[in-house]
């Protein structure tokens, strides 16, 4: 396996669920682990024994597991002041708006209604649109723009009309 395939094995396994992945090839035995701190430099170490190991930088902590991602994002009630709030339907990069110099799909105080768009989420290079499943008015975003986000992570909070 040379470091081209071990790099797109890197990349690959950040973008999904798994913890740990050990493969044996030739001899050789490769482990990537993500790890719950980011980490900025990968480094490959070659040593005269057949293990090699490389750690794979994560930007958030693995889950064991993750259901499939329905097409809209759950939205429950929150105890305090009731509000409602809009929850990430899958793991990925969430996006205030569809690409740079866009627009802003929803800002504090702007008006929702089921089925508006109120943000993007990104997982494994597909743009996937968040759409609302209540009727009010954003009172909160809850995540920074560009940031990674988990599944069922709170994402806005709502007024409900």
């Amino acid at each position: 396996m040379d470091i081209k395939q071990i790099q797109e094995l890197v990349k690959l396994i950040n973008k999904t669920s798994i913890g740990e992945i050990t493969i044996e090839e030739d001899g050789r035995k490769i482990t990537i682990k993500q790890k719950k701190d980011p980490v900025q430099n990968i480094s490959v170490a070659a040593s005269a024994a057949p293990a090699m190991a490389m750690p794979a930088p994560v930007s958030a902590p693995a889950q064991a597991s993750s259901p499939a991602a329905p097409a809209a994002p759950k939205a429950d009630t929150a105890k305090q002041d009731n509000l409602v709030t809009i929850k990430s339907p899958m793991i990925g990069t969430f996006y205030r708006q569809s690409g740079p110099g866009k627009p802003i799909f929803v800002n504090v105080g702007d008006e929702v209604a089921p089925g508006k768009v109120v943000c993007i989420i990104e997982a494994m290079k597909l743009f996937n649109e968040i759409e609302s499943e209540v009727k009010g008015t954003i009172v909160k975003v809850l995540v920074e723009d560009a940031s990674p986000v988990e599944y069922d992570q709170p994402l806005f909070l709502v007024q409900p009309a």
